[in-house]
């Protein structure tokens, strides 16, 4: 009888043993760490957890077997310089994984950020993909830059709402400028930018870029629907820069100003902001959720052998 019952815990133990390695996803397990890099007045969570960034993204790859890492750079700051603080957190990353390589995202501004580690270190980046990134610039950043640049007290306050941004992220301390910031992301500033890191831009106004450079393979996805969910607070605020100008844009970037590489989508129905699942994943009814956008991107980076 003994011998009965330690046979049948074995069994029942092999069986549940055997039913958690079916049930763990392999889905989103790319052989390099997936890295993501926020953007303008970006951060990894606020109060504790309360608000993350990347709302339930790197969670939900994580769960699909990605190993993911999220990062924080300033807030406000000039791409070479957003760009050169997410370099040494990459460094970092692969020195703590011995990963060979890391799969860059970058959202909005994050965008000019993975490309410049994608330059300083080509060897080390197995992909580049950009999400609602200004490429060639954003209309809200031309329109302050050609109207005249804000005033010293109205960049005092964006630098000083950055700061109490990273108080509440608890990520340490980073110099801010927005007059920076703004200038980089203008139509003018990015041109500048691509100048020195042009792979993967498309060098017509509304076509892909190159898909492989330097062994790192390029992508790039982003929205058109600036109001997508009444109960969004931030859906209003998105409304009125959409307004700046009559290209199809996610509330603060073009369409066309999105592409980088391969053009995966660049019209879902989703704002700058629903591009991170960012407001609680608050979106558009009958959207694509964004957490599936991203699980099945690691999926294509996956069956590449990235």
């Amino acid at each position: 009888m003994r011998k009965l019952l330690i046979a049948s815990l074995v069994a029942a133990l092999t069986s549940t043993v055997s039913v958690t390695a079916t049930a763990a996803s392999t889905y989103s397990q790319t052989k390099y760490p997936i890295v993501l890099a926020h953007g303008m007045f970006g951060f990894k969570s606020l109060l504790g957890g309360a608000i993350d960034y990347w709302y339930q993204i790197p969670s939900d790859l994580q769960a699909n077997g990605a190993k993911v890492y999220v990062t924080q750079v300033a807030a406000l700051e000039s791409s070479d310089v957003r760009g050169e603080q997410l370099l040494t957190q990459v460094k970092n990353i692969l020195a703590i994984t011995g990963a060979a390589k890391v799969n860059l995202m970058g959202h909005s501004h994050g965008g000019h950020s993975i490309r410049y580690v994608a330059a300083a270190i080509p060897t080390k980046v197995a992909s580049v993909t950009a999400i609602g990134s200004p490429v060639k610039g954003a209309p809200v950043a031309d329109l302050i830059t050609k109207t005249g640049p804000l005033s010293a007290v109205a960049y005092g306050a964006l630098n000083a709402l950055a700061s109490v941004i990273e108080l509440f992220n608890g990520a340490g301390s980073y110099n801010q400028s927005a007059k920076n910031s703004i200038a980089a992301l203008s139509t003018s500033g990015s041109a500048a930018f691509t100048a020195k890191y042009p792979a993967g831009v498309p060098t017509t106004a509304c076509g892909s870029g190159a898909a492989t450079v330097n062994n790192i393979k390029f992508y790039s996805w982003g929205g058109t629907s600036p109001l997508t969910n009444v109960l969004d607070p931030t859906d209003a605020l998105l409304g009125l820069t959409s307004l700046v100008t009559s290209q199809a844009n996610d509330g603060l970037v073009t369409q066309c100003s999105s592409h980088l590489g391969v053009v995966l989508r660049d019209n879902y129905s989703m704002n700058h902001l629903d591009e991170v699942n960012l407001m609680f994943g608050l979106r558009h009814i009958f959207a694509t959720d964004p957490k599936s956008v991203y699980r099945e991107h690691a999926n294509r980076l996956k069956l590449a052998g990235l």
